[in-house]
């Protein structure tokens, strides 16, 4: 299975939303990086994808986006070939 990075925030639904989703399709470990305690990584996580919103989301070296990336990915059937690294 490929590796899981989040970008998030404490008090952020959609975060809880795509980590509950990577769950039941059977994402063991997510690394979180916490842009709500680190400003920092706010500005990288900006630099990296051009966006402000939290969750951006990496599996593997792909940037799938953001929650509503992620759902409309799975929907596609395309969530699970990317984890597996089809």
């Amino acid at each position: 299975m490929q590796a899981v990075k989040m970008y998030t925030t404490q008090v952020c639904p959609y975060c809880i939303r795509a980590k509950s989703l990577l769950k039941q399709r059977g994402v063991e470990q997510i690394e979180e990086i916490r842009i709500d305690l680190d400003p920092g990584q706010r500005e990288h996580m900006m630099t990296i994808t051009g966006r402000r919103t939290v969750p951006q989301i990496f599996i593997g070296d792909t940037h799938v986006g953001g929650c509503d990336d992620l759902m409309d990915l799975d929907k596609r059937g395309g969530l699970l070939p990317l984890l597996s690294g089809a």
